[in-house]
């Protein structure tokens, strides 16, 4: 086995590797689809590249609502696999991931017998496809249980709500543990990394850092899971320049706990029928998603004031709370959903379910899909892999091998910490917590390791998607912005200048975030 220690240091050694080298399979697209095939073909025994043009999961990967759950709603649409297959991968997460798959009960208000009854109906059908345990099967709670357990819940029109469990997740923290199981496994993996070119034999990644580097790197097979720039990887092929991917808009608000202190995730109607959450994090509940179409990939799209008001008014309607101001919201992020173009559809009703296209000249895309169902649609894609190969292959084991954090317990090492940071860190980190505990369990030991172990190699990849500071963190995490380049800055040569950008280019980002907020 190599070393899962992503280390930012080595760039220009890992660089060197993939311009020396000929793999099996090259990967552009560090995303949860991306690390998931690198992960899966590198413990298959096939040598593997994997290159992100940004940071691993900063697309779509990122921006989720960070939740690992059986796509309930699918059966509604009559899609009995999708859900199957849903169900029954939250399970596998939860086993290789127990860090990464907190358990919450998700609570569905009802407004009379007939929708508890159709769905008790769809939650037995999803228990049984998925094999749901019995201690964590659905529960129909009265109106008085509901006032006890959510006492911000407007009840007027309600009868009661129906509550089953489903997992939250850190979705970049998901991406960054297969990518370090991929390395683990042999694969030789770097971000900040662009495709440039795709040549006959492989192609061409080039650093979107100021370093100057770049490689050729020759590959037998190359596979495009670039997300949202699925099209933009496609189009680098001669022939291949139709738009098969549609964008939607997704943003979610966060706000502290003490505003909507709530237990559950609780699933909102909003005016336009579709369903909104409302989830509990440590010290801050977030609400979410808006889905809406979007022209274009973009890294940071903007959202609307429409976009904000319509998760506000909805929570609003919902809960039993003053009017949410604009200066209570901690933080916001917005992204993109990579959906397969189905005109005529509404945003919110284009099918998720994955597809893969090869191209005449070989070039191999996967597009769409679940977070949830990640690993098995990188199954998929390996599996075709090796028939196009030609090779022997060791079978898939990603069902069953731990990802890094996930194969030992905490023992009593979060003990002396209040509970909310323990939660915190061990949501992060798994069983490698203590190890940022021994640093000084401080902004800096986070950064210094998201440096040399987690191949973090400017400020917003800690403050974004190691730390997620970004979201969760009182002020956004300004504060933890100048002890992180400091620690971030000693390991990777930056000078007061470097800082001060490294510092001001995250100001920014939180800034025009914040651009549709009247303070």
């Amino acid at each position: 086995m190599s070393s899962t220690q992503l280390d930012a240091r080595r760039r220009a050694q890992v660089f060197a590797e993939l311009e020396s080298r000929t793999f099996d399979l090259a990967v552009i697209g560090g995303g949860i689809t991306g690390a998931g095939i690198a992960r899966d073909a590198a413990m298959r025994g096939l040598s593997v590249a994997l290159v992100e043009a940004r940071d691993y999961a900063s697309g779509t990967s990122s921006r989720s609502s960070k939740m690992i759950h059986g796509g309930l709603r699918y059966l509604a649409q009559g899609d009995i696999a999708l859900v199957k297959e849903a169900a029954s991968e939250r399970q596998i997460l939860r086993r290789i991931a127990p860090h990464l798959t907190r358990l919450s009960p998700f609570l569905i208000p009802t407004t009379n017998m007939a929708m508890t009854a159709k769905l008790r109906t769809g939650l037995w059908t999803f228990e049984k496809l998925g094999g749901v345990p019995e201690a964590e099967k659905h529960e129909v709670i009265g109106l008085a249980e509901l006032r006890k357990r959510e006492p911000l819940m407007r009840t007027g029109g309600l009868n009661g709500a129906v509550l089953y469990p489903e997992f939250l997740t850190d979705d970049a923290r998901l991406v960054l543990a297969n990518v370090r199981s991929a390395q683990g496994s042999g694969a030789v993996t770097i971000n900040h990394a662009a495709a440039s070119d795709l040549t006959g034999d492989g192609l061409v990644a080039t650093s979107s850092l100021d370093d100057g580097l770049s490689a050729r790197i020759r590959a037998k097979l190359v596979v495009n899971a670039a997300g949202a720039w699925v099209d933009k990887v496609r189009g680098m092929e001669a022939g291949e320049s139709d738009t098969r991917m549609s964008m939607s808009r997704g943003i979610h608000l966060v706000l502290p706990r003490e505003r909507l202190p709530i237990d559950s995730t609780i699933i909102i109607r909003a005016p336009d029928k579709r369903s909104i959450f409302a989830v509990p994090r440590g010290a801050f509940t977030y609400i979410g998603t808006t889905d809406v179409f979007h022209d274009g990939a973009d890294y940071w799209p903007a959202p609307t004031r429409d976009d904000i008001d319509y998760l506000l008014r909805a929570t609003e309607a919902a809960l039993s709370v003053d009017p949410i101001r604009d200066h209570e919201i901690v933080s916001l992020w917005s992204g993109v959903r990579p959906l397969i173009a189905q005109p005529g559809k509404k945003a919110n009703e284009v099918s998720r379910k994955d597809e893969i296209w090869t191209s005449p000249g070989g070039l191999v895309s996967i597009a769409g899909g679940k977070l949830s169902a990640y690993r098995a649609m990188a199954e998929r894609v390996v599996d075709l892999a090796v028939e196009r190969l030609g090779t022997s292959a060791l079978p898939c084991s990603t069902a069953e091998a731990p990802l890094p954090g996930g194969s030992r317990g905490l023992g009593d090492s979060l003990s002396r910490l209040d509970l909310r940071a323990a939660e915190r860190l061990e949501g992060l980190y798994g069983d490698e917590a203590n190890e940022i505990l021994i640093a000084g369990g401080d902004v800096a030991a986070e950064a210094a390791r998201a440096v040399t172990h987690e191949g973090a190699a400017t400020l917003e990849d800690y403050w974004v998607r190691r730390s997620a500071r970004a979201w969760f963190d009182q002020g956004s995490g300004m504060a933890a912005l100048a002890p992180a380049a400091a620690a971030m800055g000693a390991l990777l040569g930056w000078n007061d200048a470097m800082k001060a950008a490294q510092i001001a280019q995250c100001r920014k980002i939180n800034d025009e975030s914040r651009r549709l907020l009247g303070e």
